[in-house]
């Protein structure tokens, strides 16, 4: 499964260094082999609040302050925001994988387990291996490559009394060899490296090198099978994810980011987005009946490329949007034991083997391909025509019509790209309300201006062109720190658009804090605030702008004014049934301790008291079960206006409803102009961003009759771009 890091990077994904950096902003893990009993890595993590890059050393011995570290950089808070544990937590996935190895080891056998994560699995197969008298023969041998993880397991095993049943290897599968340490070749591999696409985690190259130097001929497998579901599917939602020329002509406000809808300048990448669909099935109409995609044998040697033609009838007269797919897993080679990502409303019992019991997780959701442009109309009893492709880490799919298909068009459409940016981002720059607070807000600027200095801090293309075009007077300098070279020819090719000269622009390579002195003050100074390639953050990250304009405070005219010029920190209260049961505290897991993981994965319920979980980021309209029990709260005043500084806020919360509260939501409403009261509010009432989700201890049982429920309080720590959230009940 994809281990879902922060921004959605993935340090260690198992075995390709192509699937492990295909991210720009994911930490790279490198492992250094100081000796024969040492081992470091060498982490490359984000700061989102300078934007720079750092290395954190991580070594394999644990300690005992190891074990009682609460620095920041320490490993374990590299995996306090993965879905390890939501994916531990899934017990219909635990109880599906222990039936399978139970029924797989019949004798006494060698078992590895690729991507071995806390161990569960291998010490499933040490557990089967013992009943079936297979303690002496037997063996089970363990890869798992991220050192983090790593420590984690030697912790694991060493609680359950599995040193010495599992053989640990702590690298990729395809650096052992067969007579090095690991003496023979195996007759049953356990694997759990699938993500909601089932290939990103690199499962075809791993199978590969597993068949070819690691396994005997005709190896048991767990999981057995898999294969992978498509529906067609209208959203108007979905659309406006992926439709941005489409959605600025609704706009009609003049601005153009994607001006022609053949060029596509601005666009998704070309790829499937992992997605709760569940929470859009009252918007979504069926277009089509689930139809299989593409089927992976794992009991033999997948191929790295296969292309798939596949006719569709359609159910429905519509226009398909999107493509929403999934994958069912058979875990035995007897065909009686299943795992489904498919959405609730598929009840056909051949794709879901109807899982009974299966509750909402977070590990593996539903993906979407989008389909470019204004989507493809449909009749009903008409064919609709299908090439699915896969290579070793993604699934792709193409809908051009019969008349086009030598792959030309679809490629020159992807090729012509010059920014790439997430379905939410695409959705946001197309939303009326959005463009106009902002139109709003640059106009009342620019007309207390006369030719001004205008200084763009971060990535956004919008606000570049919106002074650029409102102005033919201001001067405009865009930094683009994560845009780069990109931006600035996206803005030559869509000034003329716009109404503008592209020269009128200019794009500084140099970071912000290069550049204390300009040849003329800044009179306005904005940003949405975005970096591009961070948007998964936690919403107070992007205080990155507020760190720029500090920066540049001596660059700025005593009035200047700063767009947005305060961050309010926003947070309610909230039942969360599905998200805390999905990351509450583990105990036993199939009759294996895992206490002692909690802290180190960032558990959040059922922990000791006085503890709490890490502050995680959601997108709360895809996180099951939600209502809001209290009203919303200013927790926060970020003021812009003045150079960063640490900040300190508390408040009582009063309950509106009765109900049990699993924690608080939290976000950023960015005031814009404070003269108009102009608010773009980041919270769960909008789909584009994600939200913080702080989830308590133990859920507690409120009522609105009390006088009050709740204290809260939070600080900022400037220097670090830290929030902590601190709550009691009374």
């Amino acid at each position: 499964m994809r281990r879902s890091f922060p921004f959605g990077l993935n340090p260690y994904s198992t075995n390709t260094l192509a699937s492990v950096l295909r991210a720009l902003l994911i930490p790279r893990a490198i492992t250094v082999h100081l000796s024969p009993m040492s081992t470091q890595s060498f982490q490359l993590r984000l700061n989102p609040l300078t934007g720079e890059s750092e290395w954190v050393v991580i070594t394999e011995e644990e300690n005992e302050r190891d074990n009682n570290d609460k620095n920041p950089s320490s490993s374990k808070s590299l995996l306090a925001h993965t879905s390890y544990l939501d994916m531990l937590n899934d017990s219909y996935r635990n109880r599906a994988y222990r039936r399978a190895i139970e029924a797989a080891i019949t004798r006494p056998c060698h078992v590895i387990d690729i991507g071995a994560g806390t161990g569960l699995l291998s010490m499933m197969a040490a557990r089967a291996m013992a009943s079936v008298g297979g303690e002496k023969e037997g063996r089970v041998s363990a890869c798992e490559s991220y050192l983090p993880m790593v420590k984690l397991m030697r912790r694991v095993l060493r609680e359950n009394g599995m040193v010495n049943k599992v053989k640990l290897f702590p690298k990729r599968s395809d650096e052992i060899r067969v007579g090095c340490k690991l003496d023979s070749r195996a007759d049953l591999m356990v694997s759990e490296i699938l993500d909601s696409e089932l290939l990103g985690e690199g499962l075809i190259p791993t199978l590969q090198y597993a068949h070819d130097e690691l396994l005997v001929p005709n190896p048991k497998m767990i999981p057995y099978r898999a294969i992978t579901y498509g529906q067609l599917v209208e959203s108007t939602f979905l659309r406006k994810l992926c439709d941005l020329h489409n959605q600025e002509i609704s706009a009609s406000d003049g601005i153009q980011l994607s001006p022609v809808i053949t060029q596509n300048l601005i666009s998704l990448k070309p790829k499937q987005y992992a997605m709760q669909c569940d929470a859009l099935s009252s918007e979504i109409k069926l277009l089509s009946e689930p139809f299989k995609v593409f089927e992976f044998d794992f009991w033999k040697r997948p191929e790295s490329n296969r292309e798939a033609e596949i006719t569709v009838q359609a159910t429905n007269e519509g226009t398909v949007h999107a493509i929403i797919s999934w994958w069912v897993l058979q875990l035995d080679e007897a065909g009686s034991i299943f795992y489904s990502t498919a959405p609730k409303w598929i009840s056909s019992q051949y794709i879901t083997n109807s899982l009974p019991g299966k509750d909402w997780c977070d590990h593996w959701k539903q993906c979407v391909w989008f389909i470019h442009d204004t989507g493809l109309p449909t009749l009903r009893g008409k064919n609709v025509s299908i090439r699915a492709f896969h290579n070793d880490i993604s699934i792709s799919y193409d809908t051009t019509p019969e008349v086009n298909k030598d792959n030309s068009s679809i490629l020159k459409w992807y090729e012509e790209r010059i920014i790439t940016l997430l379905p939410e981002r695409i959705g946001l720059y197309g939303d009326g309300n959005w463009r106009l607070a902002f139109i709003t807000a640059i106009r009342n600027a620019l007309n207390r201006r006369s030719s001004p200095l205008c200084v763009v801090a971060d990535d956004s293309v919008f606000l570049t062109v919106l002074l650029s075009s409102l102005s033919e007077s201001s001067n405009v300098i865009a930094f683009f720190p994560g845009l780069k070279d990109n931006g600035t020819q996206y803005i030559k090719a869509v000034s003329s658009s716009n109404g503008f000269s592209s020269d009128r622009v200019r794009v500084l390579e140099s970071k912000v804090s290069s550049f204390a002195m300009f040849e003329k003050k800044i009179e306005i100074l904005v940003g949405e605030p975005f970096y591009y390639g961070n948007e998964g953050m936690l919403p107070w990250q992007n205080l990155r702008f507020w760190r720029e304009r500090s920066l540049l405070d001596l660059a700025l005219a005593e009035d200047a004014l700063v767009v947005p010029c305060k961050g309010i920190l926003k947070i309610c209260a909230v039942s969360l049934p599905d998200l805390w049961r999905s990351r509450c505290s583990l105990r036993d897991v199939e009759g294996f301790d895992h206490s002692s993981v909690n802290q180190t994965l960032g558990a959040c319920g059922n922990l000791p008291e006085m503890q709490q979980g890490p502050c995680l980021a959601f997108y709360l309209w895809q996180c099951g079960e939600i209502e809001k029990l209290s009203q919303v709260y200013q927790l926060m005043d970020f003021n812009i206006s003045k150079p960063i500084h640490s900040c300190l806020g508390k408040l009582q919360m009063k309950f509106l409803k009765p109900g049990l509260c699993h924690g608080f939501a939290i976000w950023i409403d960015w005031v814009l102009d404070e003269m108009s009261s102009n608010i773009v509010s980041t919270g769960p009432d909008s789909r584009y961003w994600k939200q913080g989700v702080q989830l308590l201890s133990v859920p507690q049982p409120v009522n609105s009759t009390t006088a009050y429920c709740a204290e809260v309080e939070a600080s900022f720590d400037h220097l670090t771009g830290e929030l902590s959230i601190k709550s009691s009940f009374s």
